[in-house]
């Protein structure tokens, strides 16, 4: 090798290991920013630039699935409370006294109550909770989950269900938080599932447990609340929480929370999304709300509503409309839900409603001409299926009797060979539910035996006066009656 190849090998090498030096401090550089950077914001120089590293946020592992579904319903729960309670006593006290035990006996009778709790299902301020919360409320207050308490008006509900249908009275163009419904039957056995509550106006209430069963009965015979089906739950159920929501892990809405089983640890009851459904098809209508006669009832999940039956001889039947037909637009508005399908209904002030259906291929524009519920479902109409004269009992009869009981009726008189009659029925007679639904007035209990057909049989319980001397003594009995 010459001096000169020496000296450029030398120098060659000498290159080498500076570029090297230079790698290696580079990547030493780099090393050292990434480490800065995973636990703080940093400032460097990068081709002239100051570059800004902050360190990227991690997940709050506390916000699990649990509490983003409770996120996303709180603000649908409420309070519900009453300034006074209308004393009375009859089997639907009995069930829930079973069920709450103690939390009965001990509420004083004329101190301010906290009745349970409810959720809010439409924005414009529609609420859903167990009828035996609200039944015996003077005066309605809601508490909202922000604190706000806004007075509110029993729209209807029935003991058969145990549902009630609420509207908050608002103040200016309030909207509130609305619930989502699951899907009906939309179950999973051992999914998790949340009841929410606001008991006693003190807050909202969260509990978690599992759904253990999809088809539970209450542990009751002869209840007037007749549910099919209850969901069980171990999630903790107060008397504070019923009315309440009972969500899965996507904060949508599978049913009221109902009641608690007294005599076992960690078991409650729920009504499910699919009856609270069914209830709505009875409780938010034009009858129950307006009490005008559609003769119509709706069912469906999401936009996708269909007519599930019609009336014989009601106006919807008149108007043309069929079983099956799908709903696409009520009074101009296409409807997402059953919920605002319903608000539809009763929120015209007229009464005529103008619907767009389908039926296959077919698209039809239907106007139906609502009828006031009390010029159809009238006495007569009870005489003539049932061959017997009733009327409302009054507070006189009723305390003559000493009868905490008001919605009942009385037989005035019995039509000779007719069906009253053939059951033995008699003057003096008290009706106090038929086929197990209790008769509010003359229109419901017309509305209830026009709905069963020709030669069909009634169940009537009864309360039998006796009379012994000075006293008259009541019996309880059960007859059934064929109607005409």
């Amino acid at each position: 090798m010459t001096e000169l190849d020496h000296i450029k090998r030398t120098r060659f090498e000498s290159v080498i290991c500076h570029e090297m030096k230079l790698d290696d401090g580079w990547s030493r550089l780099r090393r050292s920013i990434v480490r800065m950077a995973s636990s703080l914001a940093i400032v460097v120089l990068l081709n002239d630039r100051f570059v800004t590293i902050t360190r990227a946020a991690e997940p709050d592992v506390r916000r699990d699935a649990v509490v983003r579904a409770v996120e996303t319903v709180i603000q649908s729960v409420v309070n519900i409370g009453t300034e006074m309670l209308v004393e009375g006593s009859d089997q639907l006290d009995q069930v829930f006294r079973d069920f709450f035990g103690p939390y009965y006996r001990r509420r004083p009778p004329d101190a301010p109550k906290s009745l349970g709790s409810g959720v809010i299902i439409d924005d414009t301020g529609y609420i859903l909770t167990n009828f035996h919360v609200v039944r015996r409320a003077n005066r309605i207050t809601v508490t909202l989950a922000d604190g706000r308490e806004r007075e509110a008006r029993l729209m209807s509900g029935t003991t058969r269900s145990d549902v009630a249908l609420l509207k908050i009275i608002p103040k200016g163009n309030e909207s509130f938080k609305a619930v989502r419904f699951a899907a009906d039957d939309d179950l999973l056995l051992g999914e998790t599932v949340i009841a929410l509550g606001n008991p006693f106006g003190l807050g909202i209430s969260v509990s978690r447990g599992i759904l253990s069963s999809r088809s539970r009965r209450p542990p009751v015979e002869n209840t007037p609340l007749d549910l099919q089906d209850w969901l069980q739950t171990d999630a903790a159920i107060n008397p504070g929480n019923s009315g309440g929501p009972l969500v899965n892990l996507h904060g949508e809405l599978i049913g009221l929370n109902v009641a608690i089983f007294r005599e076992a640890q960690g078991i409650g009851f729920a009504i499910p999304i699919k009856r609270v459904s069914e209830a709505m098809s009875e409780i938010f209508t034009p009858e129950a709300v307006r009490s005008l006669w559609l003769g119509a009832k709706f069912q469906g999940n999401g936009a996708n509503i269909s007519i599930a039956s019609v009336q014989q001889g009601s106006p919807a039947e008149k108007a043309g409309l069929r079983a099956g037909d799908r709903v696409l637009r009520v009074n101009e508005r296409t409807p997402r839900n059953l919920v605002e399908l319903n608000r539809e209904l009763i929120a015209s002030g007229q009464r005529q409603i103008e619907l767009t259906t389908q039926r296959g291929n077919d698209r039809r524009d239907v106007s139906v001409q609502l009828v006031p519920e009390k010029e159809f479902f009238t006495p007569n109409l009870i005489r003539q299926k049932l061959g017997a004269t009733v009327q409302v009992l009054d507070d006189v009869l009723a305390r003559e009797f000493g009868l905490g009981q008001r919605e009942a009726l009385v037989i005035t008189s019995v039509e000779r060979g007719g069906p009253a009659e053939a059951a033995d029925l008699k003057r003096g007679y008290i009706i106090q539910a038929i086929d197990g639904q209790i008769p509010g007035d003359l229109v419901q209990a017309a509305k209830v035996i026009y709905g069963k057909k020709r030669g069909s049989r009634a169940e009537l319980s009864l309360i039998v006066p006796r009379p012994r001397g000075r006293l008259i003594e009541l019996y309880q009995a059960t007859t059934e009656v064929v109607l005409r």
